[in-house]
């Protein structure tokens, strides 16, 4: 885009040196809200191997409450290890209720029985809302 030294065109209108910044700055804003809503997902930093879902995820809670589960069966909430018998307290402690959704991570290794022991015992605390999460895989 450069301004014309000559006369005006036909229709008077004359070409503009200044660069228009708006669909930058959208495009800042849009970045800034993938930021804001992927962030607090990736708060949790216990390394395990999660498997992977092409499903659709829905977004995710301002504050979510994480529980992970290793391949050598141990039990972190958010990134603290904490005993198996003690996780329904504290996810008490912790804030959550019966309404709260608990984000379960599950390293792909861990037995399908020791899956359902962990689900079992968050259903029989009163945490119904469970959200199992998982790697996305690429489309091919």
């Amino acid at each position: 885009m450069a301004g014309l030294l000559g006369p005006r065109n036909d229709n008077g209108f004359e070409p503009s040196g200044e660069i228009n910044v708006t669909p930058l700055i959208d495009v800042m804003l849009v970045l800034l809200l993938v930021f804001m809503i992927a962030a607090p997902i990736s708060t949790s930093n216990v390394p395990i191997e999660l498997p992977g879902a092409s499903s659709k995820t829905p977004p995710p809670p301002e504050h979510p409450i994480v529980v992970s589960i290793r391949n050598d069966l141990s039990i972190y909430l958010a990134d603290r290890r904490i005993d198996g018998n003690l996780l329904l307290p504290e996810l008490k402690r912790a804030g959550a209720t019966g309404g709260s959704t608990i984000f379960l991570r599950i390293d792909k290794r861990v037995a399908y029985g020791d899956t359902l022991g962990v689900l079992d015992a968050l259903r029989s605390g009163g945490f119904v809302k469970v959200a199992l999460v998982g790697l996305t895989k690429a489309e091919p």
